[in-house]
Parts: C-alpha cells; structure tokens; sequence
C-alpha cells in the first residue's frame, strides 16, 4: 500500500500549537489512539471482508459480494468513509512513528495480501465447494492479523500481542 504524501497546502491539526495533553484529547475524541496515532476504524474494511467471506459456506452468493470488495489504503479508507474526523485520522496516520507504521502497514499489506489472492483464486473457483473452502482458509488467516493489527493501533506490547494472538 502506497503511503499518502504529507500535505501542505494547510495547516495541522495536529501541531496547530497544542501541547501534548490537548493533542491527545484530540485524537482521543476521534477514536484516535493518542500513543500510536492509529483508528480501529480501517479494521472494519478488513472485518467486511471477513463478514463477506463467513457468509460463503452457507450462502455461495456471497462469494458475488466478497468478489467486489477492493482493497483500500488506510487514507483511501477515511476519504471513502463518513468518519467525522477522517482528515484527523489521515494527518495522525502520516504522524505515526516509523516503526509503528511500517509494523501496522506490513501486517494490513500482509492482509490486502491474502484477500486479494483469495479473491484471484475463487475468480477461477467454479464449484461453490471450492470458494467455500477457500473463504473458510482465507478467515483462518485474516482474523488473528485482524487482531493483531488492533494490538498495534491500541500499542499493545508484544506479550499482549502473543497472548491475543494464545486466545
């Protein structure tokens, strides 16, 4: 996923003067973690996904709906959406530290990754016996990046990750 450029043509919100407790009541209102500058928000185009691809065994139209779902990166996502602070979220996002970021960005990728190839894959599926399996392999693999992609946004340490990733 392509990062976003930083902008310039305008000011911050994010140091428009404010010292680090204002920034973070910021951030805090917007749903926005203030350790890690990161929404849970862009989890639920990945949980859509998943949602979609739950749905195939039972119903195989589904796999219509999964099969229309297009990856979007984390700004992509916010300009896409009707979150309040979607330019708050995108700002806080280029402010992340770098290797919050990159360990965030590498497991969405990872994610847009499998979905992607998954969707590839039943493209050419002609039995439904085939896409359900293969919705059902995909889950197994989303869910946990899924969660461990929210112990990076919420800046869970790496025992917590082990230990979300032991449930």
């Amino acid at each position: 996923m392509a990062s976003t450029p930083a902008r310039t043509d305008r000011p911050t919100l994010l140091h428009a003067g404010l010292d680090e407790s204002a920034r973070a009541a910021l951030l805090r209102a917007a749903n926005i973690n203030p350790r890690t500058g990161l929404a849970t928000d862009y989890l639920n185009h990945f949980n859509e996904a998943i949602m979609l691809l739950e749905m195939i065994p039972d119903i195989p139209e589904c796999a219509e709906d999964f099969l229309a779902w297009t990856p979007l990166s984390y700004a992509d996502h916010f300009c896409a959406s009707n979150f309040k602070d979607r330019d708050l979220a995108i700002e806080a996002y280029e402010s992340t530290e770098a290797h919050v970021r990159a360990e965030f960005d590498q497991l969405t990728s990872s994610m847009t990754s499998i979905l992607t190839a998954v969707g590839s894959a039943m493209r050419e599926a002609r039995q439904d016996k085939t896409r359900a399996m293969l919705a059902e392999q995909a889950t197994g693999w989303v869910k946990p990046l899924v969660m461990l992609t929210a112990g990076v946004i919420n800046g869970a340490s790496e025992a917590n990750v082990e230990q979300i990733m032991a449930n």
